[in-house]
C-alpha cells in the first residue's frame, strides 16, 4: 500500500508539522506585515524546500515504512529512576500515531544536542554537540537498528535536517499568522525562534559527513 498525499498531509497536522500550503497562504496573507522582517528567515526555507521533497518522496514511495511512533521525542517525556537515572517509561503518549522513525531520531537530535532553549537569542551559542549525537545513536540503534531498514539507516541524518527545518518552519509561520499557534512573550519570540532552528540546522549542515559516519558506527 501506498501512502496517500491526504494520508500523509494527515500524518505531518497531526504531528505538529506545517505544511508547504498552510506556509505559502501564510505568506501570502501576510496578516501581521511581518513578511519584509522575515525575508532571510524565508529564503532559507524556500533554499531548503528540497529537504521536505526528499522525506515525503520516500514515505509516498513506501520506501520509508510507516509505524508507530512517539513523535514527540523529547527529554522530558521519559520518567527516569531518581536513584539510578535509568529510564522507566515514556509518557505524553496523546502523539503516538503512524509516522516514520526518522520522525523520532530527527526530534531526538533537535531537541537534545542544542545546549541552548529555543528562544537563545544568540545563535552563536546555537551548535549540534556531536558527543551528545553519538550518545543518541550508541542508545537508540543499538536497540532498534536490526528492526530498521536499509533505507532508514540511510535517511536518518536527512531525519534530523528534516524535524529541524519542519519545526524551524512551524515557528516562521506562526510568526506570519501573528502568533496564533505558540505562545509568545514578545513580538518576535516566533522569530526568535525559528533563527534558533536554522542556526541548528546550518551547524547540522557543515557537520553532516561526520554524523553520517557516526550512524554508521552503530547500524
Amino acid at each position: 500500500m501506498r501512502v496517500e498525499p491526504q494520508q500523509l498531509k494527515i500524518f505531518l497536522l497531526d504531528a505538529g508539522l506545517v505544511t508547504k500550503e498552510q506556509f505559502e497562504k501564510a505568506l501570502k496573507e501576510d496578516v501581521s506585515s511581518r513578511a519584509e522582517s522575515a525575508k532571510s528567515e524565508i529564503d532559507f526555507v524556500k533554499a531548503r524546500a528540497f529537504i521536505s521533497t526528499k522525506v515525503k518522496a520516500l514515505l509516498s514511495a513506501k520506501e520509508i515504512p510507516l509505524r508507530i511512533t512517539h513523535n514527540d521525542t523529547k527529554l522530558n517525556n521519559v520518567l527516569l529512576d531518581e536513584e539510578t537515572g535509568k529510564g522507566l517509561c515514556v509518557i505524553d503518549l496523546d502523539t503516538v500515531m503512524p509516522g516514520s522513525v526518522l520522525f523520532d531520531f530527527g526530534d531526538m537530535i533537535r531537541t537534545f544536542t542544542s545546549p541552548v532553549a529555543e528562544d537563545e537569542k544568540n545563535t552563536q551559542k546555537v551548535v549540534l554537540r556531536v558527543e551528545i549525537f553519538e550518545e543518541i545513536c550508541r542508545g537508540y540503534l543499538n536497540v532498534i537498528a536490526d528492526h530498521l531498514t536499509k533505507a532508514e539507516k540511510e535517511n536518518l541524518v536527512l531525519g534530523a535536517k528534516y524535524m529541524i527545518l519542519m519545526i524551524g518552519l512551524r515557528f516562521l509561520t506562526d510568526y506570519l499568522q501573528g502568533d496564533s499557534y505558540y505562545k509568545t512573550t514578545y513580538s518576535d519570540h516566533n522569530l526568535v525562534r525559528a533563527r534558533n532552528q536554522f542556526a541548528l540546522l546550518v551547524d547540522l549542515e557543515n557537520k553532516e559527513e561526520e554524523l553520517k559516519l557516526l550512524v554508521k558506527k552503530y547500524v
